[in-house]
């Protein structure tokens, strides 16, 4: 079958209009291919912005918890004199009501102004300075328990953190002309000193 000009010549707006809905077809589905993919990277970027929002909603109710924990915890601390200033008048006076209490035959005390701490090994203080106050304490004792009863009762009835290092005891000899009324049979000596937190951000 053949076909003239002539033939061409009232087909030729039909062929124009399937022409033009073949491009409107092809410039739709390509606008659609492209809004789907933006709406589909707007809903990305939506779903992290949330995402976010959610972690960011997590992370400060955890330090809002963590907060009240810490909170708690370093009143505690200052309460117990941990934290603070130098307290060393509270501790003189705490071994004075020791001394009222006559755990031991005797004792003497010598607490050195306090300096900075530095731990072996060493650890890492955060937002604190670590004060150390050396103690050195002379014991007149009747035996060994009396000195195992002194530290309970200092670190139960003291506020403040003390750190023993060590003790050191020698028995006395005695004979009857050097013989006591207190009864001393070992003389002790203890090192160790009282640690406190400064927290380097506290008002003077």
């Amino acid at each position: 079958m053949k076909f003239s000009n002539s033939d061409f010549h009232p087909m030729r707006w039909s062929l124009a209009a399937a022409c033009a809905s073949i491009l409107l077809s092809s410039v739709i589905l390509y606008s659609s291919s492209e809004y789907a993919d933006f709406t589909q990277k707007d809903r990305r970027a939506a779903q992290s912005q949330i995402n976010d929002a959610r972690n960011r909603l997590t992370m400060a109710r955890q330090d809002q918890e963590n907060l009240s924990v810490f909170s708690q915890e370093y009143d505690t601390l200052e309460t117990n004199k941990i934290i603070g200033d130098d307290h060393r008048l509270d501790w003189m006076e705490g071994l004075e009501k020791l001394r009222n209490q006559n755990l031991v035959i005797d004792f003497r005390y010598n607490i050195a102004p306090q300096k900075i701490y530095a731990p072996q090994p060493a650890i890492d203080g955060g937002n604190f300075d670590i004060h150390y106050s050396e103690t050195k304490l002379q014991f007149d004792l009747l035996h060994e328990g009396q000195l195992l009863n002194f530290f309970d009762a200092l670190r139960s009835q003291i506020k403040g953190l003390y750190q023993l290092q060590g003790c050191t005891m020698q028995r006395v000899v005695t004979d009857e002309e050097s013989a006591t009324a207190a009864g001393t049979h070992i003389k002790a000596e203890c090192s160790g000193g009282w640690i406190t937190l400064k927290n380097r951000n506290a008002q003077p």
